[in-house]
């Protein structure tokens, strides 16, 4: 670290040790508990990191390997750090493969706070679309779900009943940083559904039991709410009868049913086809 970074006491400090009770906290985030109690995740990368600063993100603590040391990118996010009031850690290689549990661990790691949206406060508004997921089990299903929502500029993800936890670190690592860039509320389904009566626009959910091709559905008017179901078992009925349509995605194969994160991902780019254009190349000289 610079002197100008080491100047500020207390904030910058250099840890080797893995007994150190900042790394057991920091390793102790791999599990639900503990981030429920610390109210805190991991993301890992330093563009992560930028990025989720850059939105607004609390950070507590910056942890970076020695060989980062004189990078202008990571001083610069440690300054932020400590301009924030979070805690700057240098740290050896093994510690960092110790709280990344990955052999080529990312030279820089970010602790932030956990932000979920409350219910009440989403409003949805013309050209609006919200995916609510149903008790979805897999962390890389979610992650990937939600940078899809992000991918197609749609407005967030609403978990429904028990869900996988957004903030692992599986989950996370997923997102590709999308974590940072896309709202995430969290129901039981009772208050869902209750929510759900006051939602302005079209509610769409795909089901086995589907009539209707999700191709010939014009999504154009109003916002969209699109409910996709459990891997294993689809929508209840509860969820599926509140549907003002049940669409289906059409297959050939032997395949009786698609991936998750797949078919929440070819739903939101037939949704968001209106919005989604190709930029025009760069004019040549």
């Amino acid at each position: 670290m610079s002197e100008r970074h080491a100047g500020a006491p207390g904030q910058v400090k250099e840890v080797t040790s893995l007994a150190n009770p900042l790394i057991k906290d920091i390793k102790a985030l791999a599990l639900k508990k503990f981030r429920d109690q610390q109210n805190a995740f991991m993301a890992e990368g330093l563009k992560l990191v930028i990025d989720a600063l850059d939105l607004g993100w609390s950070i507590r603590t910056l942890v970076f390997a020695k060989a980062g040391r004189g990078n202008a990118a990571v001083e610069k996010v440690a300054a932020r750090t400590v301009a924030a009031g979070g805690t700057v850690l240098e740290v050896s290689e093994k510690v960092l493969v110790a709280i990344t549990r990955r052999d080529n661990p990312q030279m820089v790691v970010g602790v932030f706070s956990q932000k979920i949206l409350p219910l009440k406060d989403i409003r949805a508004q013309d050209g609006d679309v919200w995916v609510a997921l149903d008790r979805v089990r897999d962390p890389g299903n979610l992650g990937t779900v939600i940078r899809t929502v992000d991918a197609v500029g749609a407005k967030g993800v609403i978990l429904v009943g028990e869900t996988t936890d957004p903030f692992s670190v599986e989950t996370v690592r997923a997102t590709m940083g999308s974590i940072f860039a896309v709202p995430v509320a969290k129901a039981t389904p009772e208050t869902f559904l209750a929510w759900r009566k006051s939602f302005p626009g079209l509610v769409a959910g795909t089901h086995l039991k589907g009539a209707v091709d999700y191709r010939s559905v014009d999504f154009s008017k109003g916002p969209v709410l699109l409910m996709m179901g459990n891997e294993q078992q689809g929508l209840p009925d509860s969820l599926a009868e509140s549907c003002d349509r049940l669409l289906r995605i059409p297959q050939a194969g032997r395949a009786d049913s698609l991936n998750l994160a797949v078919a929440t991902g070819i739903m939101l780019f037939e949704i968001r086809r209106g919005a989604l254009k190709l930029a025009p190349e760069d004019a040549k000289p």
